[in-house]
């Protein structure tokens, strides 16, 4: 379980890093890689504590690391 979370958050910042490469956000290369762990971290321990989301912590990983990168952007842009 401790290794998933170290994946999850390896997973979740290439998600950053691609995300940003890609075009897919102009956050800046280290905050989109913040946010997309910050969301890995927060939906690994969701789905420990109430047992949500898919079976594979990478598919969690990815779901959270998009999420967040579409959530938390356009909640505090103007």
């Amino acid at each position: 379980m401790f290794l998933a979370l170290f994946g999850s958050v390896v997973i979740a910042g290439i998600v950053g890093y691609l995300a940003e490469k890609s075009g897919f956000t102009r956050n800046g290369y280290l905050s989109s890689i913040i946010i997309c762990v910050g969301g890995a971290f927060l939906f690994h321990f969701v789905a420990i504590m109430f047992g949500v989301g898919f079976r594979a912590p990478g598919w969690n990983a990815i779901a959270a690391s998009i999420g967040a990168l579409i959530i938390v952007p356009f909640h505090w842009r103007r």
